[in-house]
């Protein structure tokens, strides 16, 4: 029998967590700096031992990138700030309400604002005592959708009462996301007033010693790459852009293949970021302002970047139906 003085327990309820990577607070170098040294010092992007990068990146990279990088996100801010941000707030509002009256949508950035313990804190707040973590990431990453794991645990460690958590598993080969990216590719192209020569699907690089070491990111890629050829019926070019250092990337690399299609006869392009769930910094400035300009320098005619899938109609559908699947069990509970 509960005491009469027992205090009311409100009805067990569920979240969901929608994480990207990150964006500065502002397009100005200091905000850029302090996005870049959380970034920067996360070991799951960098693999050098400490004693070795720390020097480099405060000695040199936070004193000569910031400025250079400001000025690329300076090329995309809009009125709503960064687009990464937006477009993640835009998913997580589209999907308020999907999975029943019990159910909250929140999102969190892996680097800067909002941070996933303050949002996991709002979610416990809210009484959320299962919680599904979305990593954003497609394909399966150690410097992605591990580094989220690591920050979503190591927030858990301060709560004293931790809720029940569940890791939504990368979605690559997902026929939900084929789909959607088919009806997304198709629809975009259609749009055009050129028919592209070649379909291009860029994704972001990662330093080749990854795949050695067995992360299995460039064989998600690939996966993704060749089921999106099928679905589409056409031929795809992969590439890899956003190279950073010395070190030996994924090949081939986005730039390096734009500037080498027009003498051979191709010059007539369109590209997809199929790895990112939403437009950024990587696919507003990088391809479609810089890669289109050294395509075309390099004798090309015509160049389209075509969307990700954002929070459109056929993204979010794709989300709610990947996200309900990870849910099984828990909504039907609510």
């Amino acid at each position: 029998m509960i005491p009469s003085d027992h205090p009311v327990i409100p009805a067990p309820k569920i979240g969901v967590l929608l994480v990207n990577l990150g964006t500065p607070e502002s397009p100005t170098p200091s905000a850029v700096r302090r996005y870049l040294a959380e970034f920067l010092s996360d070991p799951r992007v960098i693999e050098i031992p400490r004693i070795v990068w720390k020097p480099i990146l405060h000695g040199i990279i936070l004193r000569t990138r910031p400025a250079k990088s400001a000025h690329a996100y300076q090329q995309v801010w809009t009125e709503e700030g960064s687009p990464l941000a937006a477009i993640t707030r835009a998913q997580a509002t589209a999907l308020e309400g999907t999975f029943g009256p019990d159910v909250r949508v929140e999102y969190a950035m892996r680097y800067g604002l909002p941070e996933i313990r303050d949002r996991l804190v709002s979610l416990k707040t809210y009484g959320a005592e299962r919680i599904l973590v979305a990593p954003l990431y497609p394909q399966y990453c150690a410097a992605t959708t591990a580094s989220v794991t690591d920050a979503v645990f190591a927030a858990l460690k301060t709560f004293r009462r931790q809720p029940a958590i569940r890791m939504l598993p990368p979605y690559h080969d997902d026929p939900a996301y084929i789909d959607a990216l088919k009806t997304s590719i198709e629809q975009s192209v259609a749009t055009l007033d050129f028919e592209p020569e070649m379909l291009i699907a860029s994704f972001h690089g990662m330093p080749q010693r990854t795949l050695e070491l067995g992360d299995p990111y460039h064989c998600h890629c690939q996966k993704t790459a060749r089921l999106l050829r099928e679905a589409l019926g056409r031929d795809l070019t992969i590439t890899f852009q956003s190279r950073f250092g010395r070190a030996k990337w994924l090949e081939p690399a986005t730039d390096k293949v734009l500037e080498s299609l027009p003498g051979k006869g191709v010059k007539r392009v369109a590209i997809v970021a199929p790895g990112f769930s939403a437009d950024c910094v990587e696919t507003l400035e990088e391809l479609a302002i810089r890669g289109r300009e050294s395509f075309l320098a390099a004798g090309g005619t015509d160049f389209a970047v075509l969307p990700c899938l954002n929070a459109s109609a056929v993204g979010i559908d794709m989300l709610r139906k990947i996200l309900w699947r990870e849910l099984a069990g828990w909504a039907d509970a609510a």
